[in-house]
């Protein structure tokens, strides 16, 4: 069973982060230079959470907040889901479906390690069906021959 270390493996240790010190303000600064849709909150080595486009419409504008006055620290989520490299893909799957996140903090032994994305796990899962698809076709026609 394939599990998030094959991910990770495959999408490279590239992260960006900021501290929970930070206004929101800085912190989408950060996210439109990186064209990304979530950033990592580290305050040094230790993970403090996840800020994410949706986290700034729900949690700044519709309570509103201004984005250049309110810190990370202020709008966080203590709660959320983590998985570890060890985790299997179809569990990340369901995780993501059954409580609508796009964004899983991979942890080990409490220390942040990585992030998959909704669209890392799908991408994944499509190119296993290919690549199992690809191997039956060839079974077959070997078989055949």
């Amino acid at each position: 069973m394939s599990t998030v270390h094959k991910i990770l493996e495959k999408k490279g240790k590239e992260l960006f982060s900021v501290p929970s010190s930070v206004t929101v303000y800085d912190a989408l600064k950060e996210m439109a230079q990186r064209n990304i849709g979530a950033i990592i909150v580290m305050d040094g080595n230790v993970f403090k959470g996840l800020f994410t486009e949706r986290d700034y419409a729900r949690k700044v504008i519709l309570r509103d907040r201004t984005s250049r006055d309110t810190f990370l620290h202020e709008v966080l989520d203590e709660d959320y889901f983590t998985v570890t490299t060890s985790t299997p893909i179809n569990h990340c799957m369901n995780l993501i479906t059954d409580h609508s996140i796009r964004y899983l903090p991979v942890l080990e032994d409490g220390e942040f390690i990585g992030l998959i994305s909704v669209g890392d796990v799908v991408q994944y899962i499509i190119e296993d069906q290919q690549y199992t698809l690809h191997q039956m076709e060839s079974y077959i026609s070997d078989s055949r021959g």
